[in-house]
């Protein structure tokens, strides 16, 4: 199979929410596994035909690694073997297979932590790479290294649960080398792989000049594990001393500089309602208060993964919550936007509205327990509201009260308990780009 997205082209993606996260017993929170969750492990057929439907020449997969690798080489992959022949095959999508959403396999005790790790998910890249060859052959090998050294090392959420700056430094290593490692296996079992490196953009603006240096670390580490990763960070990087100081040994950086691996496109992900953050000082601790920067922020951000990474890219995704309305009008101004930095030059090879479902809010999992790391500022017209406290909702209430208006579909939970999709102005709003792209319209008639 060629690349789906070579020079000049322009795609249209879907993405299909897949944390993927299955803790062994010892953690404290239960599986969040959203094919689950939201009844795509029910409805998946009739998701990928609208995918399809509405337009889309490409989706992003999570392919669940925790429930395929059951054992240490011992695979299933009987749902798989279902689902992309469908997806790849009859509906002629181009899947980019995410490999890793923020979970491991419950036999990796200490998962991204873990001794093993980079072997455990060489190994099941290799075979995935292996078994689905010309039918699946672009792969992402870990979405979002930044979130999970954030969720999985700094503030202990996920497994391994560690904390502190320490942490951090622990996971986003482990998560580099399982990334080389499954590039390297990827590519030995499928010379064809494409590999598509996803990383969340991030925007930190303080509030006081006092917290500017605490915003210029947060702008550091966004960007440290793709540094990492494409062996940039030597003695003279910003970021090596601080590394040596939180646990980084001078030996595995001089590793990471050796037999650097390619990456063929670059995936940014970003929410105009999230992720930019303004930085206040919330009575002795440092707190992210979401900012809303619109298309501004969208186009900051690509400017600087262009500046920085010299590589072709792909809104990987991108979203907002509230209405039906609310999600179109974010879909018309960022399509405009993502067209017109094209024409400007930039090498964007792609946009991804991501979810195409509604899906549940990641605290579920913990018992309602609020888990982000920033807090979300009102907005003006009332959407979007989400609890700036310990607590997001009551779990024994049911999974509705959790769910997040972020879908193209929007979800609503049935007297028995099923999930329906129902399509709005923002399942229009995307058929309608779509199509106009189809028929090839310039770019400044897409609204």
């Amino acid at each position: 199979m060629a690349d789906s997205f070579p020079p000049g082209s322009m795609s249209w993606l879907l993405g299909i929410e897949d944390t993927c996260v299955h803790p062994p017993a010892r953690f404290d929170m239960a599986t969040l596994d959203e094919h689950a969750l939201t009844d795509h492990d029910t409805y998946w057929r009739e998701d990928l035909d609208t995918v399809r439907r509405l337009g889309a020449t490409g989706l992003r997969y999570g392919v669940s690694w925790p429930l395929v690798h059951v054992a240490p080489g011992v695979f299933d992959w009987s749902v798989l073997d279902e689902r992309l022949p469908y997806a790849a095959g009859d509906l002629g999508l181009t899947v980019i297979a995410d490999l890793v959403h923020y979970g491991t396999p419950t036999w990796l005790d200490d998962a991204f932590a873990d001794p093993g790790y980079p072997a455990a998910i060489a190994e099941f890249a290799g075979a995935f790479a292996a078994r689905y060859r010309g039918l699946v052959d672009h792969i992402t090998p870990l979405n979002e290294p930044v979130t999970t050294a954030s969720f999985s090392g700094l503030r202990g959420i996920w497994p391994p649960a560690l904390t502190g700056w320490t942490g951090w430094t622990t996971v986003a290593l482990g998560v580099v080398a399982g990334i080389r490692a499954a590039i390297a296996a990827a590519r030995a079992a499928n010379p064809d792989v494409v590999v598509v490196h996803v990383e969340a953009s991030a925007l930190y603006l303080p509030s006081t000049p006092d917290l500017e240096s605490h915003a210029e670390l947060l702008r550091s580490l966004a960007t440290l594990p793709t540094d990492l990763l494409l062996g940039r960070v030597d003695g003279a990087h910003p970021m090596y001393g601080w590394l040596l100081e939180h646990g980084a040994g001078a030996d595995v950086l001089a590793g990471l500089r050796s037999e650097v691996p390619t990456i063929d496109l670059l995936g940014m992900n970003y929410y105009p309602d999230l992720t930019p953050r303004t930085l206040v000082d919330g009575g002795g601790a440092i707190e992210q208060v979401t900012t809303n920067r619109w298309v501004e922020g969208l186009r900051e951000c690509l400017q600087s993964f262009a500046a920085r990474y010299q590589a072709p890219i792909l809104v990987t995704e991108t979203s907002i919550e509230g209405s039906a309305e609310r999600r179109a009008d974010w879909l018309t101004a960022s399509t405009r936007e993502v067209l017109a930095l094209r024409e400007a030059g930039l090498d964007i090879r792609g946009y991804t509205w991501w979810p195409l479902l509604d899906f549940v809010d990641w605290s579920y999992a913990s018992g309602g327990r609020n888990v982000e790391e920033f807090l979300l500022a009102p907005t003006s017209d009332g959407h979007g509201h989400r609890p700036a406290d310990e607590q997001f909702g009551d779990v024994s209430a049911g999974k509705a009260a959790f769910l997040r208006r972020m879908g193209l579909l929007s979800l609503h939970e049935g007297p028995d308990g099923t999930l329906a999709r129902v399509e709005g102005a923002a399942s229009a709003a995307f058929r309608s780009v779509a199509d106009r792209a189809d028929r090839r319209t310039p770019p400044e008639h897409v609204s």
